[in-house]
């Protein structure tokens, strides 16, 4: 039964969510399914950041550190994700990028097991994943190894030292089960990093239930926290004490205010800390945490689903025909919070999209990717979507030259 305009207003008028969407800043005449690589503006952030400029950066300048908990933000904003990722509030800080982080935590980790050279990762991973693991392993004399994903668990053996896997794939939006894999690793005798950047503030996470150890996470992505946000990283509690940065700024010291030309790491999730704190982005991913209150996950997921699934079933409905390629699981543990397809233009495909104000983004070489994000879309904006999406491939609209011009960002 084909599903109509109305059908999907009727969807969102029943939708408890609904009013989340007030909560942030969106342009009209735009739906923005690219949240799953920078999210929208929350409202709040505007103001929060305002007041951190003009009044706490004008006013009280240096005073603020202490006046206005900045000396505290990365260990108070960590805390306020920790429930997102189902962790305790004193295993998630906020600090530098998940690049930085990814090679902290792997030298500290691949240090407490020098007899094992062996890094295991997927290829295909995202990129930054495996360029900053075979730099750290150069460094550490291990080699890297990123093997097809339905071979990487029969891969652990007694060499392997830590695997590292991006929890939500970045481009098909595949989903790895944490608690089995962990286990897997665990029985081998490894670690396991996770990349949570598409999994944090998309998916229910479970961190501590699911055996986790050490993990990352984008705040920039389903968190909101603006352009280049700072990251975050998460160290189970019973591995903290165990391990020691690579990069031993300042901040990560046990008494960073007494100049002391000796390095002591600071107890507990403090020690890695690098350089100062970047206040003025911290403010703005603190709003877009807060953007979470009073939100349940696992209601978050339901509408994550009920959007994919009218996603994938209007497409069905009204674009199959034209080459189009579904490369996202349907199964919805299986998955993400984005359903993405392949198409042999995808590139032109997309721009045409923007053009008519859907934006979603293209992954290389030949894929669409469109991000649900039930914090502020509707099912309306999905139906509008492919509606549009139709009409772009039926005129193939999408030839005109203009949309095959590609910029430094694609």
């Amino acid at each position: 039964m084909t599903v109509t305009l109305e059908d999907a207003r009727a969807m969102d008028a029943a939708d408890p969510l609904a009013d989340l969407r007030e909560r942030f800043l969106l342009p009209q005449g735009v739906i923005y399914l690219d949240g799953n690589s920078l999210g929208a503006l929350p409202k709040t952030s505007i103001a929060r950041t305002s007041d951190v400029v003009l009044q706490q950066w004008g006013n009280s300048l240096i005073r603020s550190w202490n006046e206005h908990g900045w000396i505290d933000a990365p260990q108070r904003i960590g805390a306020k994700i920790a429930p997102l990722i189902g962790a305790k509030p004193h295993e998630v800080i906020v600090t530098d990028s998940v690049t930085v982080n990814l090679f902290k935590l792997i030298v500290a980790a691949a240090r407490l097991s020098p007899d094992r050279p062996v890094l295991l990762s997927e290829a295909g991973n995202f990129h930054t994943d495996l360029h900053v693991a075979s730099g750290a392993a150069e460094l550490l004399g291990m080699r890297l190894e990123a093997l097809q994903r339905d071979a990487v668990l029969a891969a652990l053996g007694a060499d392997t030292n830590l695997l590292l896997l991006t929890h939500v794939h970045y481009k098909a939006g595949f989903r790895f089960d944490m608690a089995e894999v962990t286990a897997a690793a665990k029985e081998a005798g490894a670690l396991t990093l996770w990349d949570l950047s598409h999994s944090v503030g998309a998916v229910p996470l479970h961190l501590n239930r699911d055996g986790a150890e050490l993990a990352v996470g984008c705040g920039y992505k389903y968190l909101n926290g603006g352009p280049g946000a700072p990251a975050f990283l998460y160290v189970a509690e019973h591995l903290q004490e165990q391990l020691v940065s690579p990069l031993r700024g300042w901040m990560g010291h046990a008494a960073p205010f007494a100049f002391t030309d000796d390095y002591v790491p600071a107890p507990g999730i403090a020690r890695f800390l690098a350089g100062t704190p970047p206040i003025l982005s911290l403010a703005a991913l603190e709003a877009g945490v807060e953007s979470f209150g009073g939100v349940e996950m696992d209601a978050l997921w339901a509408k994550s689903i009920s959007l994919f699934d009218l996603f994938a079933q209007l497409v069905e409905e009204r674009c199959s025909g034209f080459g189009l390629e579904c490369i996202s699981p349907r199964d919805a543990e299986l998955r993400g919070s984005h359903i993405s397809y392949r198409h042999p233009h995808a590139f032109e495909i997309c721009q045409a999209l923007i053009a008519a104000g859907v934006i979603g983004d293209f992954r290389s070489p030949d894929v669409v990717r469109f991000g649900l994000t039930p914090l502020y879309l509707g099912h309306e904006d999905i139906w509008q979507a492919v509606d549009r999406l139709h009409a772009i491939l039926q005129s193939e609209s999408w030839r005109d030259p203009s949309f095959s011009v590609r910029g430094k960002v694609t």
